[in-house]
């Protein structure tokens, strides 16, 4: 009897713990893809400093490990195309003349020419090398150290130790576990951003409008026509105000791969104590190292300035600035899945993420669950997929950036003491749940510290 009472105090002690476990969200250390992040600001438009310093100040991507190299700007027009290269960007094979003028028409040539400008820009400042130097914290005498790998691969501690007294060529074969994972998901994001002031097509589409008005009420009486344009009159007073900004954001990864990897540790590293004139040399002036395109994503939004009495004008742009980052991010991650992040669940049970509107979640998306295993032999770290899981539509967290002020869309007029609680018909109305998190469906054997992985 005995015996029975201590095995069932164990067991529901070990639930207790369990419960615990998933109530209380790990802190989980993950291998991040690296980024650093650029802004092309030649362009003239309104407001441009306000936006640039949005741009500079805004939170860096949290999914990402932050490998900033310190060049955040440059201006395309110091890069020139060659004739040879713009006949390769408006000449499509195997399409006839007809074919190609209209191929060139549809384009945005500046768009269309800038991948080729930012890879001519590159090339020359030696992006691709620096972000290298970064990985392996070379320092002015040319001596390069593991540190950063080490920190950033999520290797066994004690494994480490072993390693860390061992020689530098050890040290090699334990970043060949991680070393294609890790510095091959290196990326550059360059932005670009064009605001547009909203009154010009909003009088175009007024005017337009009532010409359409006219030729359509001709013949009927005049009051028809005067009360149909000021309605359109009113539409364009309220689009009227503020600007349309656009933001298109050119995707960049790091070439790496065994033979690049190969060439570096034979013949351009050295640790210190070690210094080889040589190998620095060789580094310095080498191109072995580039960026490949991967491709492109652009969004847009709608700055207004309704809100004039609790934010100024540059507030407003920093904001839409600030989430038009964001949406486009997202929209590259949807698009490209070697940019898709990995995002570790915060609850178990219920299922739940620290991502929402801001990560361009809608509701129903799919995502993969991923278990994180440390290797024996290796010290590093694999993943295991276990299962998928779907977005809940009703629980989605907006936490696109509100810069501590409750979003435009949130301020509505204030609730009369009749119908506060009360829906449009008079029933009982819930009150919408705040969220500081987005909740998934798909089963109950999860735990809090697994990682997702968003998948089409």
């Amino acid at each position: 009897m005995k015996k029975t009472i201590i095995t069932a105090c164990l067991f529901l002690s070990a639930i207790s713990t369990f419960a615990q476990t998933q109530d209380k969200p790990m802190d989980v250390k993950y291998r991040r893809s690296s980024l650093h992040t650029m802004v092309i600001e030649s362009d003239n438009f309104p407001n441009k400093e306000v936006v640039l310093k949005a741009f500079n100040t805004a939170p860096f991507p949290e999914k990402y490990n932050e490998h900033t190299i310190g060049q955040k700007s440059f201006n395309p027009a110091n890069f020139t195309l060659s004739s040879e290269e713009l006949d390769s960007i408006y000449k499509p094979k195997g399409k006839g003349m007809l074919a190609q003028i209209a191929s060139s028409l549809l384009v945005d040539s500046a768009n269309k020419e800038m991948p080729y400008k930012i890879q001519k820009y590159f090339d020359k400042e030696k992006v691709a090398n620096k972000l290298v130097s970064k990985w392996f914290n070379r320092q002015a005498d040319g001596s390069f150290d593991f540190n950063l790998v080490a920190d950033r691969g999520i290797f066994n501690a004690s494994f480490l130790e072993t390693k860390s007294a061992q020689a530098s060529s050890d040290g090699v074969a334990l970043l060949k576990t991680t070393g294609l994972e890790l510095i091959g998901n290196t990326f550059v994001v360059v932005n670009k951003f064009k605001f547009y002031p909203n009154e010009p097509v909003a009088a175009l589409i007024r005017d337009l409008a009532k010409a359409q008005v006219a030729k359509s009420l001709a013949g009927k009486p005049q009051f028809l026509i005067d009360k149909a344009n000021k309605g359109l009159d009113i539409v364009y007073e309220k689009t009227k105000e503020g600007y349309t900004i656009i933001a298109t954001s050119f995707l960049y990864k790091l070439v790496w791969n065994d033979s690049i990897s190969n060439v570096f540790f034979q013949d351009m590293y050295a640790e210190k104590g070690g210094i080889d004139a040589k190998k620095k040399a060789l580094f310095d002036n080498t191109d072995l190292f580039k960026l490949e395109f991967v491709g492109d994503e652009t969004a847009s939004s709608l700055v207004t300035f309704s809100l004039k009495e609790k934010r100024t004008e540059e507030q407003v742009i920093t904001l839409s600035t600030t989430r038009i980052i964001d949406r486009v991010y997202a929209k590259l991650q949807k698009k490209y899945d070697v940019f898709k992040t990995k995002t570790p669940l915060y609850t178990g049970y219920p299922i739940t993420a620290k991502i929402g509107v801001k990560e361009g979640l809608e509701g129903g998306e799919k995502f993969e669950v991923l278990e994180q295993n440390i290797d024996e032999k290796t010290g590093a770290a694999t993943y295991k997929s276990i299962g998928t899981i779907k977005v809940d539509k009703n629980l989605v967290w907006d936490n696109t950036y509100t810069d501590g002020q409750a979003p435009a869309e949130e301020v509505v007029p204030e609730a009369t003491e009749a119908e506060k609680g009360k829906g449009k018909k008079g029933k009982e109305k819930k009150p919408k749940p705040i969220l500081d998190r987005t909740t998934f469906k798909g089963g109950k054997k999860y735990y809090s510290g697994l990682l997702i992985k968003q998948i089409k």
